[in-house]
């Protein structure tokens, strides 16, 4: 497996594409608007932007094959070993719109014995405030400053990187990225409004676009169409310093419970097929969310334990940024898959499922 470090600012381009960028693909260019190392970020604290050393040691680890993980046994062990709890959405707390069996007594465990949780997922459908009411639809108590989207993490890159305010950002997505962009004060067009729009081709047509767009955003958009592809691809072609970024690289999601359907990633992929350029990944496995969360909350990662169901973004996610890792197999990943050969990517723990925590302590008691 191939993973790729750029040294400034610290970000990960994602491995959980459905293959490997081409060898023509160009590195995601530096940004143009900013040399700085260190940012504020919107409403929050201080954020480096230097390559994390636990990201090289991950990379390294990875490439030298890491020890099996082990099946959780104690519960009570690992609660008592870390102050926060870092939690994926999709496969671990619901599928779809349905949740997933015994989440509310898990959280609720976790909370009567003083855990911080906290809510990141790679959906950028949704603003956080919106993710506050999904929470709220299915019954959890959940504070809007516990969740943290991608759709959050594009708009507060964007931030760190002084991007002008006279300049647009074109959003392959939906309405998450959009909420996300307005409340950061950035100028925005396309969206689930470019959904319907369709191109004529016939001879001489010449597609015209906005030269004032310096970043296309790409996320997971459900009305993704070939004129969406095409103005994304002008834009980062022709338009000097143009930002390619990436909510994240999914190779899949959970739209509903019944299967897993295509993710984020195919959307980003179309756009680096076109334009043979890297993306800018904001969401897992970058570390920027990352660094984010520990300096808001003022903790050490070593405190944090990442869970997920998913080995390329969640696990990785934890692991380059220093956290135990716990992998939950009520989502994407499978044993099998876990234990393969060709698997590198090995966390700390795995459960089948979150509510494994009461049934654990249970049994040790």
């Amino acid at each position: 497996m191939l993973l790729q470090v750029r040294a400034s600012p610290a970000f990960l381009p994602s491995t959980s594409s459905s293959s490997a960028p081409s060898s023509s693909a160009q590195a995601p260019a530096p940004s143009p608007f900013s040399g700085k190392s260190t940012v504020r970020l919107r409403g929050g604290p201080v954020v480096s932007l230097a390559a994390a050393p636990s990201a090289r040691r991950s990379v390294m680890a990875a490439a030298a094959g890491a020890a099996p993980a082990a099946k959780l046994e104690d519960a009570d062990a690992l609660i008592d070993s870390v102050e926060t709890f870092i939690f994926d959405c999709d496969g671990v707390i619901w599928k779809g719109d349905k949740l997933i069996d015994g989440v509310p007594e898990t959280l609720d465990l976790l909370r009567s014995k003083g855990k911080r949780l906290v809510f990141v997922t790679n959906n950028s459908t949704k603003s956080r405030k919106q993710y506050g009411k999904k929470f709220e639809t299915l019954g959890l108590s959940v504070d809007e400053e516990e969740i943290f989207a991608s759709s959050f993490a594009a708009a507060a890159y964007l931030q760190s990187i002084d991007f002008p305010k006279d300049k647009k950002v074109y959003v392959i997505g939906e309405e998450g990225i959009l909420k996300e962009l307005e409340l950061a004060g950035f100028q925005h067009l396309g969206g689930p409004t470019d959904g319907d729009k369709k191109i004529e081709l016939k001879p001489g047509y010449y597609m015209e676009h906005d030269k004032d767009v310096g970043a296309v955003v790409v996320g997971f958009d459900r009305y993704f169409n070939y004129y969406k592809v095409q103005y994304g691809t002008l834009c980062i072609r022709e338009n000097p310093g143009c930002l390619f970024i990436a909510t994240n690289r999914d190779a899949v999601t959970h739209l509903t419970d019944a299967q897993e359907w295509a993710g984020g990633g195919s959307m980003v992929g179309a756009i680096l097929g076109s334009t043979k350029q890297e993306p800018l990944v904001v969401g897992k496995p970058s570390t920027f969310m990352m660094d984010y969360l520990a300096k808001k909350f003022g903790i050490t990662t070593s405190q944090i334990c990442m869970v997920g169901d998913r080995l390329d973004t969640d696990i990785l996610f934890g692991q380059n940024g220093g956290c135990k890792t716990l992998l939950v197999l009520s989502g994407v990943t499978s044993l099998q898959t876990l234990q393969s050969p060709d698997n590198s990517i090995q966390p700390d723990f795995y459960t089948n499922q979150i509510s494994d925590f009461l049934t654990l302590k249970a049994a040790t008691v």
